[in-house]
């Protein structure tokens, strides 16, 4: 695996890229955020030096999140079909997946949108677990849950 060096300001991934690296941080300071449909960041980690650093997604889907560089850093770009990552890490890969996607969720959306996302991700447990389960979850009450439903049904 070959070190790069890499420059304060410089963008190594944008939210939609099909990127399926990570990021080893040598040396310096690198973040990984997503920005919301009113232009806000939303910070979702820092890594600096001995941390890794990358989008949860899996290597066929488009990326979630930004990675910037916040100091002229040394960083090792890791391949995440690499054999080393594959092997020993293929169901850990889907779960930091989820658990990305539901902490940008927190960050950025509507109480609506969080839990249209909790139905796609866990359609088989909507029925399965009590509504206050679900709310706590989604970091709501369980009466805006109900107001929730119900004006998903009104649409």
């Amino acid at each position: 695996m070959k070190k790069i060096k890499a420059t304060k300001g410089e963008i190594l991934q944008s939210a939609a890229d099909l990127n399926s690296k990570v990021y080893f941080v040598e040396s310096g300071l690198l973040r990984s955020y997503s920005i919301d449909a009113n232009g806000k960041e939303h910070i979702f980690m820092f890594a600096p030096e001995n941390w890794l650093i990358g989008d949860g997604v899996s290597i066929d889907e488009p990326c979630q999140l930004y990675i910037d560089v916040l100091e002229d850093s040394v960083i090792t770009p890791i391949e995440k079909n690499d054999p080393i990552i594959m092997d020993s890490n293929k169901l850990l890969i889907k779960r930091v997946s989820v658990l990305q996607n539901r902490i940008i969720k927190l960050m950025s959306a509507t109480a609506i949108e969080r839990y249209e996302d909790f139905t796609i991700t866990y359609p088989d447990i909507v029925q399965r677990v009590p509504q206050k389960m679900i709310a706590s979850y989604l970091g709501i009450t369980p009466e805006a849950l109900s107001t929730v439903k119900r004006n998903r049904l009104k649409k």
